[in-house]
């Protein structure tokens, strides 16, 4: 989604593998329960899947723009973000040359890559490789999503949202005394009215390692349905690879 599951090269390899493996082999049937919350009491009640209060899941669109901002709060760093989607391709990219962070995650022809270019402390600038990675992959990990509650977010302007958390745990057991790892969390935020509409994203978790505190946050100033940009980074490209966006999905 993301689903675009870095730290930021061997660490995302690492989550995106994990996200292939659930997204591929549970199906929706076997994802966890949601949780849906009452508005009226803050409290958080269960909800069986079936309930008709209970919203869709998230699912990343084909074709998309959005720009924002990156948010690292306890390194105190804000840059310029973009996330855009075309002909099922899509594209994050946090900052530029001209700021402390710098990095860009893309799901391009049927394969997940990751590059930071720039991150405090670290020299290191490999392009990582997931392939078989590519958006219905992604949606198919959203469908376990589980739902938090509807929410007003406010960010340029108030959004109401649906809030969804999502989060990969390797090895899947059954419930009780188990020996598990947390891979990653992320809680998704999407528009109330289009469920393919993004306003917010926290990511946590091993795609984090760069950061002290492992959490980094997308919040979005807008979100159109329109073909964006998606552009493969010369260091990721093998040759006779580079170029725009494919058609596939």
């Amino acid at each position: 989604m993301g689903w675009t599951r870095t730290r930021r090269a061997a660490a995302s390899a690492a989550l995106a593998g994990a996200l292939a493996v659930v997204a591929t082999t549970l199906p929706p049937a076997a994802a966890e329960s949601r949780t849906g919350a009452t508005a009226s009491s803050g409290a958080v009640t269960a909800t069986k899947p079936t309930d008709p209060r209970t919203p869709q899941p998230p699912q990343l669109p084909r074709d998309f723009r959005g720009k924002g901002k990156w948010i690292v709060r306890d390194l105190g760093i804000t840059v310029p973000f973009t996330w855009e989607g075309k002909n099922g391709d899509s594209q994050m990219t946090a900052g530029g040359p001209q700021y402390p962070i710098w990095f860009t995650n893309l799901i391009y022809r049927n394969t997940l890559y990751t590059i930071t270019f720039k991150w405090p402390g670290l020299n290191v600038h490999s392009c990582s490789r997931v392939p078989g990675f590519n958006r219905n992959t992604l949606n198919r990990f959203l469908e376990g999503s589980r739902f938090v509650g509807r929410e007003t977010l406010h960010l340029n302007k108030p959004r109401q949202v649906n809030h969804w958390r999502v989060g990969v745990v390797l090895p899947q057991r059954p419930p009780g005394l188990h020996l598990r790892f947390p891979l990653a969390l992320a809680d998704v935020y999407v528009d109330q009215r289009n469920r393919g509409t993004f306003w917010q994203l926290l990511q946590f978790g091993l795609q984090n390692l760069y950061d002290p505190e492992l959490d980094e946050w997308a919040k979005m100033d807008s979100f159109v349905h329109k073909p964006g940009k998606v552009k493969l980074p010369a260091e990721c490209a093998a040759p006779g690879t580079q170029g725009s966006a494919s058609k596939r999905s």
